[in-house]
């Protein structure tokens, strides 16, 4: 990473800080549905199994949504166009947005979590930090994942529209209703190919077995690799938006 990566970061989390309804979006509504399931679930067995899955799936959707909603504000107000017209490399760039998005998520994170410990009074096993580094990768992952299929979009309505497509079937077959063991077999096998199924089962396996992230290395590396995949596909991509 250059000066240029840590510039754009620092622009994009400036742009954000000002922008209220971006961090009501950030803070509020995951709190809403944290006490909705929170409320909807008297079973404390049943919310402490769900809640690692509920943490992965938020910091996807909404990192999602506010990456490709973000990026594709910058693709129409010119900014992107101009910083390609400049000497600053697309990875540069895409690295910018993916640091600065980041730092959100990971507050995003550490306000869910500790309001569901220390509110909703759920229990977890792992270390705090541990638990932080892979809801990173998770988020990481979204990033890069909301700047692809932005590139595809042509206003926020049109964004929105992925989100059926792409988030809603990962929520579905990650596990977070039903273990994926016991689903259809085309199922299982289609859930292998979702960042977010790997994503819920680490968390799980962090916080309701205790497990550190070596033991997970598998659903690290899958997750780091996805996340190195899209953010070179979200690079490669940035031409064809500047023309598109």
């Amino acid at each position: 990473m250059t000066t240029s990566t840590f510039t754009i970061a620092g622009r994009i989390i400036r742009q954000l800080v000002r922008d209220r309804r971006t961090i009501a979006l950030l803070v509020l509504v995951p709190l809403v549905i944290a006490s909705l399931v929170g409320v909807s679930i008297p079973d404390r067995n049943m919310l402490d199994y769900i809640f690692p899955a509920i943490l992965a799936v938020l910091i996807l959707f909404f990192g999602f949504l506010l990456t490709g909603i973000s990026f594709l504000r910058e693709r129409s107000q010119g900014t992107l166009e101009r910083l390609l017209a400049s000497p600053v490399s697309k990875f540069d760039i895409v690295g910018g947005y993916l640091l600065g998005f980041l730092l959100f998520a990971l507050l995003q994170t550490l306000i869910i979590f500790f309001y569901m410990v220390y509110v909703l009074d759920i229990t977890y096993r792992g270390e705090l930090w541990q638990i932080l580094v892979f809801q990173v990768l998770i988020g990481a992952g979204a990033v890069c994942l909301g700047t692809f299929f932005s590139v595809f979009a042509r206003n926020e309505f049109q964004m929105m529209q992925f989100i059926p497509l792409v988030i809603v079937p990962q929520i579905f077959l990650c596990g977070l209703l039903w273990p994926v063991d016991q689903m259809p077999e085309y199922l299982q096998w289609a859930a292998r190919f979702l960042p977010l199924t790997y994503g819920v089962d680490g968390i799980r396996a962090l916080m309701l077995e205790g497990q550190n992230l070596a033991d997970i290395g598998m659903e690290v590396g899958v997750l780091g690799a996805f996340a190195v995949v899209l953010l070179v596909l979200a690079s490669l991509t940035l031409r064809r938006s500047s023309s598109g």
